[in-house]
């Protein structure tokens, strides 16, 4: 009888033994999930290959955008998963200039210190030139911090800054990949499909995916209807060992046949932006773009840059990339939401594509914040469409204060836009409220619809003005007359792709009131 206690003992201590061993296995393999957020392989030796869900948020793409949204979100305690397809520091020659407007919105997200240590320049308004004349329009911010300005820099150095600061806090994962594709399940998307950079094909799995892949975005068709514009290219250069006329301000030349930017992106250099009306520029390789630069575009440099233009030119550094213009067309997805350049464009001319972009995830971070989960996709769609509406006033703003400059400031032969052109820089000159304003909205500073419109058509109407006096005739009325019209023309056709009620009336829409989804 003790004999078959013992050996029944034995048994017992055996089973209990295998069971806490096998117990203390599983809680180390559910271990290494969390703090990998993978597996490799499990027991029975079955690639998984797929990131676990424990994740709130999938990020596409590590731009400005996509990496301040990650700082963003991870502050806020949600567990951040990115993708970028390639966290080496960009080379870009957009993305350079950053308005106070925009500044101010990082100093919301805790970001203000990206501009650090990365040798970027303080902006505090523009230079214009036309025909040999030129007036500095100075940015209004009196009322803001010393520290309040625009900053201007080598884009992939503050890119770099801001994925570092993504990277410092621990439910921030950083990863090199290609995204694939969107995983999709009864209209819902559950996370995103992507290979690593050794070719590992695995899936991301969360109840939110954020898609920020930048102008080229090979995802965007499956979240909005995408009307792409091209108007023109910018050709960049960079110029060395010289002074701009004005000291950290942007300078902008109204040259023939389209804007010439300057701007410094270092203690030691500055951009030369060229832009190239067309979806076409002469080629770089066998040398028509340095013949045209030298023949075209160097006449019309300000004589303190001329030599370091030919110079920049010579040196033979130049690089182009399009201009692209896509207003915010979304189709409100269960689990996905679009944003940064991947989601709406503007001509760059003006510089506020980062201005929208921080200042969408400042609303899209106080839309969260009250949400205890994100995992019922259909109530968090129905919710995050106020963002839509809530971002309309700025971002339409700044878009179409962009896309109506550009037309206004590229040369014509047509008499009604030359009058125009010259009423845009006569207005500007005039100071007071007629600088100020306009320079507000640029800033980003004050980006109001109606000042937008107002300020507009008063510069049509400044144009129609000096048509007049001191005596009209039947021409000038008549150029008069389509001054009005063609600024009526440039302006409403964005409005109206950007939405009038939306931008103007955003209160009216009944996505502006909605509350969060109660758990």
């Amino acid at each position: 009888m003790i004999y078959e206690y013992i050996v029944g003992g034995v048994v017992l201590a055996t089973m209990l033994g295998f069971v806490l061993l096998y117990g203390k296995k599983t809680t180390r393999a559910s271990m290494e999930i969390t703090r990998t957020g993978f597996v490799s392989v499990l027991d029975n030796g079955i690639c998984q290959s797929e990131i676990t869900r424990s994740t709130d948020v999938v990020i596409v793409g590590a731009g400005v955008a996509g990496a301040a949204l990650a700082y963003t979100l991870g502050k806020e305690g949600l567990q951040v998963h990115v993708i970028e397809r390639d966290l080496s520091e960009p080379d870009r020659i957009v993305g350079e200039l950053l308005q106070p407007g925009g500044y101010l919105k990082l100093i919301e997200l805790g970001l203000e210190d990206s501009v650090n240590e990365i040798d970027a320049q303080k902006v505090f308004g523009y230079a214009l030139y036309k025909d040999g004349k030129n007036t500095k329009l100075s940015y209004p911010l009196e009322k803001f911090p010393a520290d309040v300005a625009g900053r201007s820099f080598h884009n992939g150095r503050f890119i770099q800054r801001l994925r570092e600061k993504a990277a410092s806090l621990p439910n921030v994962r950083l990863e090199q990949g290609t995204v694939t594709g969107l995983v999709e399940e009864k209209g819902t998307i559950k996370g995103v499909h992507y290979k690593t950079k050794t070719s590992q094909e695995l899936t991301a799995y969360a109840p939110l995916t954020i898609v920020c892949d930048g102008c080229f975005s090979n995802l965007r068709r499956s979240l909005c209807d995408p009307k792409v514009d091209n108007p023109s290219c910018f050709v960049g250069l960079i110029l060395e060992n010289c002074d701009l006329p004005y000291a950290n301000h942007g300078h902008v030349i109204l040259g023939d046949p389209s804007p010439i930017l300057f701007y410094p992106i270092s203690s030691t250099e500055i951009r030369c932006l060229v832009d190239v009306p067309g979806q076409k520029v002469p080629s770089i390789s066998n040398g028509e773009m340095a013949q045209y630069l030298k023949s075209v575009v160097a006449p019309q440099v300000p004589p303190e840059l001329y030599d370091a233009f030919i110079a920049a030119v010579d040196k033979g550094n130049i690089k182009s990339m399009p201009n692209r213009s896509m207003p915010a067309a979304p189709y409100p997805t269960p689990g996905a939401l679009l944003m940064g350049d991947a989601f709406n464009m503007r001509h760059p001319l003006t510089g506020g594509g980062m201005t929208v972009a921080l200042s969408d995830i400042v609303i899209l971070r106080d839309l969260l914040r009250p949400l205890q989960n994100l995992h019922d996709a259909s109530s968090l769609c129905e919710y995050l469409e106020s963002f839509y509406t809530l971002r309309k006033p700025v971002a339409s703003t700044i878009n179409t204060l962009a896309g109506a400059l550009y037309k206004v400031f590229c040369a014509s032969p047509d008499p009604a836009r030359k009058e125009m052109r010259q009423a845009c820089f006569d207005y500007l000159s005039l100071g007071g409220v007629c600088s100020t304003g306009p320079v507000s909205l640029l800033s980003g500073l004050n980006p109001s619809p109606l000042n937008l419109v107002f300020h507009f058509f008063a510069v049509a109407v400044f144009g129609v003005g000096r048509l007049l006096l001191p005596f009209p005739s039947p021409k000038r009325i008549w150029i008069g007359a389509r001054l009005i019209y063609g600024a009526a023309g440039i302006i409403f056709p964005i409005i109206k792709a950007e939405g009038v009620r939306q931008m103007f009336f955003p209160v009216t829409v009944p996505a502006y009131h909605r509350a969060p989804p109660i758990h």
